[in-house]
């Protein structure tokens, strides 16, 4: 495998502090920044980074930023929370985008279902009920080094880890994130080769990303009722765990929740999603970021696989952006609307740990230092 992390392209990463992307790419302050016409293009950090702040300068009342971490390059990992302001403890919904640099869709995305969800609350009036009871954390983009370092030229597009260098006598960069959790780490579909695309760090959470997360995750994790991972390509939803010998305890639930989101996916534009864990339907791994938000007893943990099927792979067209943002938000819609529902409507609303719950945490655990 070429492995692209040389010291040459290393010192050119570091050179740019902003990653720059294909020349039609619009900004809100460049050519043709029309909404409609911005939510259907790629963006490059700045440009992300710009738009964040736009999103709080034109809604003060609901929508708030976040540093919680920074990347290895030292680039502040930045959130956007969304929801209106309570004196009150308030329930949450996760979503990150961009755990793997290459998967440009998924940030595009995270961009789409803010400005949905901010849209929806002005003239629906559920999303305005759920914006009054749930506070939304979305990070657009989370892999910040290698999100910009894959912008850089046509070399560097496809790249999909972290820019951290390897361990010593290795001349390869970069940590895979989502292999990098304290989720069974380092036991399955991983690689210990520095080299190879899944090589899951030296140690779990390795990497200051994946701490940023889990730094977070802890602090909210009674409060957070789905935890949502964006990723490409494959069209799949996926539920915890990525290991084989592993079921979650409400694999029923997840299933049943997932196939839902696939059902209202369709619906849209008639794409087919699959839901399983990945043994079932890809492949095994360990130490992703969804199996730890189950592990820590997050009810709803899904990571989303968006189009295409392969055609175009990691580089979807431009103008596969809007359909599909539109109905990976009518899948997202579904979980978020269950998790909502079910906290303040049903009566077994409160989610518990079983004694199943904690031996199996203990268990998966323990696992990472076999």
């Amino acid at each position: 495998m070429l492995c692209l992390g040389s010291v040459g392209l290393v010192l050119l990463a570091l050179t740019v502090q902003n990653g720059h992307g294909a020349s039609d790419s619009a900004g809100w302050n460049g050519k043709d920044t029309t909404e409609r016409n911005y939510y259907t293009r790629y963006h490059n950090m700045t440009e992300i980074s710009d738009w964040m702040e736009k999103m709080k300068r034109e809604n003060p009342d609901v929508v708030s930023s976040m540093v919680y971490g920074q990347t290895y390059e030292e680039r502040n990992i930045t959130l956007l929370k969304i929801g209106l302001r309570s004196t009150k403890r308030k329930k949450a919904i996760w979503m990150d985008c961009g755990i793997h640099a290459r998967e440009w869709i998924a940030p595009a995305f995270c961009q789409y279902f803010v400005k949905e969800i901010l849209q929806g609350y002005k003239t629906d009036t559920k999303v305005k009920e759920m914006m009054k009871n749930l506070d939304f954390y979305v990070t657009p983009v989370l892999n910040v080094d290698g999100y910009i370092y894959s912008w850089l030229n046509d070399s560097t597009r496809l790249w999909r880890k972290s820019r951290s260098p390897g361990p010593v006598g290795c001349t390869c960069y970069g940590t895979d994130l989502n292999r990098n959790f304290y989720a069974n780490w380092g036991t399955v579909g991983v690689s210990t080769n520095c080299c190879e695309e899944t090589y899951c760090g030296t140690k779990a959470l390795s990497e200051s990303e994946a701490r940023a997360v889990t730094d977070m995750l802890g602090k909210m994790s009674g409060d957070i009722l789905a935890f949502l991972t964006i990723h490409s390509y494959s069209q799949l939803i996926l539920v915890p765990y990525g290991h084989p010998n592993i079921s979650a305890p409400n694999y029923n639930e997840l299933m049943e929740v997932g196939l839902g989101a696939a059902k209202a996916i369709k619906a849209v534009h008639g794409m087919d999603y699959t839901v399983g864990t990945s043994p079932d339907i890809i492949y095994p791994n360990s130490g992703s970021s969804c199996d730890y938000a189950r592990l820590i007893g997050i009810p709803l943990s899904f990571t989303f696989e968006l189009r295409d099927q392969g055609e175009y792979g990691f580089k979807l067209p431009e103008d596969q952006i809007q359909p599909a943002c539109e109905e990976a938000y009518a899948g997202v819609q579904h979980i978020i609307t269950y998790a909502h529902d079910k906290a303040f409507y049903s009566s077994a609303a409160t989610v518990t740990t079983t004694l199943w719950t904690t031996v199996m945490t203990a268990w998966v655990f323990s696992a990472t230092f076999l």
